[in-house]
């Protein structure tokens, strides 16, 4: 998920209340004007970045089920952030390295990751690529992640007593459980392997991250393609949210966030200057394909208990 917090790099001149005065030497009454130094572009605090993902790492390790489970979705979540990060910098867009976020509990061990946008987007077509990269080099990283996990996993009986977990089944999980496994007899499933339980929160975070609302990488979407009109689209999405909920408790948690988005960031997009100009055919196809990779992700019901 990228994370858009705008900061100016436009010079002031140097007698307004609220600049920088000059430097020592610098004569503030000469006729020539002093403007302070703009800050140079993707400057990175790496301790900080090596360490959260070390704790993630660790967390995720813990916490989570193990290093097949912790280094499969870490690699999957980093693909996604550095989607983001590697476009920004083709579009000039400053902005950080991946932040990744531990969790000390289960079952994830993280709440993600992410990168901090720092300054506003120069056109629509920055701003579609940048927020479509992440979702597509984050789903193309668990394809095989998936697929392997699945080989690594075995079916088991499920309708037995007691307690039972159930993860929902994405389009994409379904086909290539078919394909390993054929049709399931009834009162069997399959048990995930680490591996391919991290595929599935990373196809979990991937539906999430194109949700069609606000500042998420959907929303971006959404937006370069509809500019302000996407306002009404973010109200579907929420209002679609909080019917999930009636269906599954486990739509809770996102439903709060993108409440939370709505109060705190508002649920307009934040307008771009050329907005009103359409996308040329081909991003208008990465478009296309984005909303493939979001329904063969998504799934109504994520997680769900049941005792039997």
């Amino acid at each position: 998920m990228a994370s858009d917090s705008q900061d100016s790099y436009s010079p002031h001149l140097s007698e307004a209340s609220d600049t920088p005065s000059p430097p020592a030497g610098v004569d503030a009454s000469s006729s020539s004007v002093w403007l302070p130094p703009l800050r140079k572009k993707f400057q990175h605090r790496y301790f900080r970045h090596i360490l959260l993902f070390v704790l993630t790492l660790a967390t995720t390790t813990l916490f989570g089920d193990g290093p097949w489970y912790s280094v499969s979705l870490l690699l999957i979540l980093g693909a996604h952030e550095f989607g983001h990060y590697f476009m920004c910098r083709r579009h000039n867009v400053d902005a950080t390295l991946p932040y990744f976020l531990p969790l000390p509990a289960p079952p994830t061990g993280t709440l993600g990751a992410v990168i901090r946008i720092r300054e506003s987007f120069p056109s629509k077509q920055a701003l579609f690529d940048i927020g479509v990269a992440g979702p597509i080099a984050g789903f193309v990283t668990l394809l095989p992640v998936l697929w392997v996990g699945l080989r690594m996993s075995t079916v088991m009986r499920t309708d037995t007593a007691g307690l039972n977990l159930h993860l929902g089944d994405p389009l994409l999980v379904q086909a290539m459980v078919w394909l390993q496994f054929g049709t399931l007899r009834n009162g069997y499933d399959v048990v995930l392997h680490p591996m391919g339980f991290a595929a599935w929160w990373g196809l979990l975070a991937t539906a999430l991250n194109l949700m069609p609302f606000g500042q998420l990488d959907g929303g971006h979407i959404v937006y370069s393609i509809l500019g302000r009109r996407s306002s009404w689209v973010s109200v579907a999405t929420l209002a679609a949210t909080v019917l999930l909920v009636l269906q599954s408790y486990s739509w809770i948690a996102m439903t709060i966030m993108l409440l939370a988005m709505a109060i705190f960031l508002g649920i307009r997009h934040p307008r771009i200057v050329d907005e009103d100009t359409p996308l040329d055919p081909r991003r208008r196809f990465v478009a296309f394909c984005a909303l493939i990779i979001f329904i063969v992700s998504f799934t109504p019901v994520p997680i769900d208990t049941f005792i039997k």
